[in-house]
């Protein structure tokens, strides 16, 4: 994943999640492809449609591109689920904060999650 390590300035999350919430989160496929992609975001901002983008673009990985209309509809699933299940469950769990008047997402690093949110991604995808 990321080559570099965060710059000290990057705000984290208070707390230590517990190892069952961190394989909780991880559990399921939108929630993690999502995380994979905010955690690769520089300053860990992105929009609600981006990473609705990228988590179409991870499923779609394999099967290669979509049909235009099948694509939209499952970009419209995957936004409806993050908005109402993935993103609420990742903001109780302290991992990020969802400001849902600028559609915006900002995840708050934490090692103990990413520590297996990069070995989930060099098992899933590499």
């Amino acid at each position: 994943m990321r080559e570099t390590e965060r710059e000290s300035a990057t705000l984290s999350a208070e707390t230590t999640p517990s190892l069952d919430l961190v394989f909780n989160l991880l559990a399921n496929e939108r929630r993690r492809y999502a995380l994979y992609f905010l955690y690769e975001q520089q300053d860990g901002v992105a929009t609600v449609e981006e990473v609705t983008d990228n988590v179409a673009a991870f499923e779609n990985r394999s099967t290669g591109p979509e049909p235009q209309s099948d694509l939209e509809e499952q970009k419209r699933q995957i936004q409806t689920e993050l908005r109402h299940v993935h993103l609420p469950k990742l903001e109780d769990a302290g991992i990020l904060e969802h400001d849902q008047r600028s559609e915006t997402v900002r995840y708050w690093t934490q090692p103990t999650l990413e520590e297996w949110l990069e070995h989930a991604y060099h098992k899933e995808l590499t």
